[in-house]
């Protein structure tokens, strides 16, 4: 008879018989894409519900072992992420579990965390404000006792060319000189007019929306504060992308633009200078990224803390 109590009796498991023409050590064993909601403060003490995939694994140490757990990693998963607030603690506490229930199995346990955060950020000049949404990706792992972990967001802003302002500038004094006689006074009134004109302002140097894509190893116990790096980040810039704007925001943003011309190289080291300072990050990997509009490739640079054994020199992906 069938009964809920024989129900684990009657479920095969073959996933413990071992495959003696395939043996071997596995690296990674997991899951990856696991939906689930995680509640995360961004250092504000807001603490947001989001919508996450999560990455789960363990590696599989046996050779004569078919498979993981893969259920296990699931549930923990749901268990602690869906009900708990994401920090150092919650992490390290669902890596153990991981190697608690694989004991027999793996002595090395990761987890990767990708979702969206919302922060409010205020306009330039005029009383409004708007809501940036910023990824977020928390990868952590433990190799025996050997806590790590990494988290990460983009920062997009905008960059104008240096080169190109200097070869606008250089037209607007040609047409300058075209347009008013070296051998008579200059009219206070009529260069004012002119400085205002379509004739006048004969080019404009190109501009392009930017990326930074920060990854930063917290210092031992510090907190994920995500909107402390944004703002570190974007006040090195000096031009990240608005949400609301009035004409006065779309003004003042024109006139940092002509204040912070930069290159992919300067950015990267604005963001390097800020970041190396933050005695809160140990280690940080930076990857600018000018989506040119000249022409159809991208301008990038690298950079990272230079600690040993650290981001250093490590890929260029």
């Amino acid at each position: 008879m069938y009964t809920e109590e024989n129900t684990a009796r009657l479920l095969p498991d073959v996933a413990v018989h071992a495959q003696p023409h395939l043996v071997g050590e596995l690296d990674w064993v997991g899951m990856d894409g696991i939906e689930v909601p995680v509640r995360f403060d961004a250092g504000d003490g807001d603490v947001q519900r989001a919508s996450a995939r999560v990455g789960a694994f363990v590696n599989l140490r046996r050779p004569d072992k078919r498979g993981i757990h893969m259920s296990r990693l699931y549930l923990q998963v749901e268990e602690a992420l869906s009900t708990k607030t994401l920090g150092t603690d919650t992490l390290r506490d669902l890596l153990r579990g991981f190697l608690e229930s694989h004991k027999d199995l793996s002595d090395r346990a990761c987890l990767s965390i990708r979702f969206e955060h919302l922060v409010r950020r205020p306009a330039l000049r005029s009383a409004n404000s708007g809501w940036r949404s910023y990824p977020v990706t928390i990868e952590a792992s433990m190799i025996g006792d050997e806590f790590l972990l990494e988290f990460g967001t983009e920062i997009v802003y905008s960059s104008t060319c240096p080169a190109s302002a200097a070869l606008s500038r250089q037209l607007i004094q040609d047409q300058f000189a075209k347009d008013f006689d070296a051998g008579k006074p200059v009219d206070h009134a009529a260069v004012l007019s002119w400085l205002g004109s379509e004739k006048g302002i004969v080019a404009t140097p190109h501009a392009q929306r930017s990326v930074a894509r920060l990854r930063v190893r917290p210092a031992e116990d510090a907190a994920f504060n995500l909107i402390d790096l944004i703002d570190v980040t974007e006040h090195a810039l000096g031009t990240p992308v608005q949400t609301a704007v009035k004409r006065e925001d779309e003004q003042a943003f024109a006139l940092a633009n002509g204040g912070n011309l930069m290159f992919c190289e300067d950015a990267a080291r604005r963001i390097q200078k800020a970041l190396d300072v933050d005695k809160a990050i140990s280690d940080f990997h930076i990857r600018v990224e000018h989506q040119e509009s000249l022409h159809p490739h991208d301008a990038v640079a690298y950079a990272s803390k230079g600690v040993e054994g650290g981001y250093a020199g490590k890929g260029c992906a």
